[in-house]
């Protein structure tokens, strides 16, 4: 009797722990029913299972392989520092995580998701940039080979003139001479006081796109710290040249390393270039009228 007993008590405490969950499950469902992300994996899982049944891919196709490569760059990246190494459980969740983002990767890809999407499109041509830049070795530029690029990009190495000047915003003529008798008396209001701006070490060949050519020749024809009133692309302003120092010519010795290094990253993109247009002679280039 007493067995009875423990076994009746025992299958009430069982049923009532199936009801229990089986109200937690219609609980979680009818919350996740609630959710629009569920409605989206539901509704691409059906177009994903269609299309598989309609176009069976090719068995390679279905073999997804984690190398030791893979988990070695996942051990070796998650932490920065290199401090911490990740736990087992870390290791396989960011394996899980791969994995599904390589799922989805070749779904989509079957069903041509990425067709029209200049972003993907872009990441892909990224990619392979970043592949074939790395096929590339390119040995150190000889003495010879430094100098006489040098002497053709010695430009881009040369300290240019450079000019410090104060400027008012551009007005009309009649406004701007009356902003110099203010500046000249020291009755400028403190308005145009803040809007003047201070144009610090600014390359003189870089004035004329910004200001244009009368403007940058009547800068340096100008007495230094006196104010004038000149005219720019823009408008009539008031300005005053501080300060202008000349240029000077790059030597190789001072910036050899600097030189070498932009050398090698030209002669990279030259042969990726010639990579790209040996690709490019298997593909036929079409306008459209």
């Amino acid at each position: 009797m007493l067995q009875t007993g423990r076994s009746d008590h025992e299958s009430a405490e069982a049923a009532q722990g199936v009801t229990r969950y089986s109200r937690s499950i219609i609980s979680t469902l009818m919350r996740l029913s609630r959710e629009p992300l569920l409605h989206f994996a539901l509704l691409g899982g059906m177009i994903f299972a269609a299309d598989a049944a309609l176009h069976p891919a090719a068995k390679d196709e279905k073999v997804i392989t984690v190398t030791k490569a893979l988990r070695q760059s996942f051990i070796e990246n998650f932490d920065e520092d290199k401090e911490r190494t990740p736990s087992d459980d870390q290791l396989q969740k960011r394996i899980d995580a791969w994995v599904a983002s390589e799922i989805l990767y070749r779904e989509g890809k079957a069903l041509a998701v990425d067709r029209g999407d200049e972003m993907i499109r872009d990441r892909i041509a990224f990619k392979m940039q970043l592949l074939i830049f790395d096929q590339i070795r390119i040995a150190k530029p000889t003495e010879e080979q430094l100098q006489a690029w040098f002497a053709e990009n010695h430009t881009r190495f040369d300290e240019p003139e450079r000019v410090s000047f104060y400027i008012t915003p551009p007005t009309d003529q009649t406004t701007a001479q009356r902003q110099l008798d203010d500046i000249v008396q020291q009755h400028e209001s403190a308005e145009l006081q803040q809007q003047t701006r201070a144009i610090l070490a600014r390359p003189v060949a870089s004035l004329a796109a910004s200001f244009g050519e009368d403007f940058r020749d009547a800068l340096l024809s100008m007495p230094h710290e006196q104010w004038k009133v000149l005219r720019s692309k823009e408008g009539w302003h008031v300005v005053r040249l501080d300060s202008r120092r000349e240029g000077a010519l790059a030597s190789l010795e001072k910036v050899r390393d600097e030189a070498a290094r932009i050398w090698q990253t030209e002669e990279t993109r030259k042969l990726a270039w010639e990579a790209v247009k040996r690709l490019k002679a298997s593909y036929q280039v079409r306008y459209e009228q």
